[in-house]
C-alpha cells in the first residue's frame, strides 16, 4: 500500500514543474491589481461627473464623457474577468499536478490543456486591456 504513495522525488519533481505556474499566477495577480486599480479611477472620475448639476458651467457638456467612460469600464471588467479566469485555471492545475502525484497518476496532457486554457484567457484578458486603453487615448479631449 505504501508503494502506490507518491515519493519524496515524485513530489520534488512536481514541485518544480509548478513553477512556470506559480510565476503565472504571479503575474495574473499583480495584473489583477492593476486592472482594479484602472476601474477604479474610472469609477471615480464617473461619480464626480455624475454629480454635477446641469447648471454647473460646462456640466452637461462634462457628462457627455459619462457614455465613454461606461464603455471603457465595460472593458476593463471583461480583462478583469479573464484575468481571474486564467488564474483559477492556473490554480487548478497546481492542485491537478499535486493530486496526481499523490495518486501516482499522469498529469502530462491535462497540465498542459490547463495551462494552455490559463495563457488563452491571460491573453484574451490582455486584449481587451489593449481596447480599454485605445479607447482611453482616443477619449482624449484637450479642449476641457
Amino acid at each position: 500500500m505504501l508503494s502506490d504513495v507518491a515519493t519524496a522525488e515524485q513530489i520534488s519533481r512536481v514541485i518544480s514543474q509548478a513553477t512556470a505556474p506559480a510565476f503565472l499566477l504571479g503575474a495574473v495577480a499583480g495584473f489583477i491589481s492593476v486592472l482594479i486599480t484602472r476601474m477604479n479611477r474610472i469609477v471615480d472620475r464617473s461619480n464626480l461627473l455624475g454629480g454635477l448639476r446641469e447648471t454647473d458651467p460646462g456640466g452637461s457638456r462634462l457628462k457627455d464623457i459619462l457614455p465613454r467612460l461606461k464603455r471603457r469600464a465595460k472593458l476593463l471588467n471583461k480583462a478583469i474577468e479573464f484575468a481571474v479566469i486564467s488564474g483559477i485555471f492556473t490554480t487548478m492545475l497546481v492542485i491537478l499536478a499535486f493530486v496526481s502525484s499523490f495518486l501516482n497518476l499522469r498529469h502530462e496532457y491535462g497540465a498542459a490543456i490547463m495551462f494552455s486554457v490559463a495563457l488563452m484567457f491571460f491573453s484574451a484578458s490582455l486584449m481587451a486591456l489593449l481596447l480599454e486603453v485605445r479607447a482611453a487615448l482616443h477619449d482624449l479631449d484637450f479642449s476641457l
